[in-house]
């Protein structure tokens, strides 16, 4: 059986991870399948072999596939290439999963995305469907996912409706964080402390990444993210290869589960509780300042030892992808 709904595949340097989620993408026989992948690291002598070697993982398909491919010849980066990729992917298609090459979906997390970008389709409400979840195993809810205002982006999948409102510069920034509104979408005063600052650093280019912005134009336009029960998507890009050890409070590595019956909620609405426990899990939110000042500190730190693998950090813990 093969899957309607288009996949979009990001790619880099690290075939032995684009081995294990192609295969997991195969197994799906997707229609269309759009490969994004980014070129050789300038100074990084390994990489021009590791991209081609990468590349080559995805050159032959072996089901009925239109496959369309764009590929970098020189390395643009994190923000550059995966926000130029992901213009390119919704300038082809309506609708798509996207999955990096680190990210490794149960067969779950694919019907759930395809059944729900159906669903949601016309919901200008719904802006993200992701595959990821941080609760602990604490059901939110009696449906099989819930809404949140977090787009957890290891997997997930969105529609051109929303992704045409995304510019990697967010020029909304300046003229929104002073305001009632952005004070309303995040009321936590540490919280709203760290988004602001994390977004003032974006936008001056102090950090190479796609996904804040992702989730500040979200949030600018109220939208929300259908969150499932269980989690349905692993991170392999940590482990015994990562730049540092994993520490203990990691999410990567979570194991997937079966999402069982596909039961809606009556009411699209942000789940708070939920939302609430994403913060305080991480970080402990305002009833731990000290903590959260601490673990952010930390975080600075490390963004300068290894910024890589400290972004992943931050961006686990408040909904980005790594």
């Amino acid at each position: 059986m093969m899957l309607d709904t288009p996949i979009a595949f990001i790619i880099f340097n690290r075939p032995q991870h684009t081995r294990q989620s192609f295969a997991v993408i195969r197994e799906q026989r997707p229609s269309k399948l759009l490969i994004i992948a980014d070129g050789a690291r300038a100074g990084h002598p390994t990489d021009a072999a590791r991209c081609r070697e990468t590349r080559e993982i995805v050159a032959h398909i072996d089901w009925p596939c239109e496959v369309l491919r764009n590929y970098a010849e020189a390395n643009m980066g994190c923000k550059r290439r995966v926000s130029s990729g992901l213009d390119w992917v919704f300038e082809q298609v309506e609708k798509a999963i996207v999955i990096e090459d680190d990210c490794l979906p149960n067969q779950d997390f694919f019907s759930f995305c395809d059944t729900l970008l159906t669903r949601y389709e016309a919901d200008s409400r719904v802006w993200v469907i992701t595959g990821n979840n941080f609760q602990n195993g604490k059901k939110r809810g009696d449906a099989a996912y819930y809404f949140s205002k977090f787009n957890h982006c290891w997997g997930w999948a969105t529609w051109r409706r929303a992704w045409q409102h995304y510019r990697v510069d967010i020029p909304f920034w300046p003229g929104w964080k002073d305001t009632v509104d952005w004070v309303k979408k995040l009321p936590d005063p540490v919280e709203r402390k760290i988004w602001s600052g994390l977004l003032d650093r974006v936008q001056r280019g102090e950090i190479d990444t796609w996904d804040y912005q992702w989730t500040a134009t979200v949030w600018y336009h109220g939208g929300l993210t259908a969150t499932p029960q269980v989690n349905l998507v692993t991170n392999i890009g940590f482990g015994p290869e990562a730049t540092h050890t994993v520490t203990a409070d990691d999410q990567a590595g979570l194991p997937v589960l079966p999402l069982g019956p596909l039961t809606h909620p009556t009411v699209v609405k942000q789940n708070l509780v939920a939302d609430r426990h994403v913060l305080n899990q991480n970080f402990g939110g305002s009833s731990h300042p000290d903590r959260f000042n601490n673990q952010l500190r930390r975080r600075k730190e490390q963004l300068f030892r290894s910024p890589q693998w400290a972004l992943k950090k931050l961006k686990q813990a408040f909904g980005s992808r790594g």
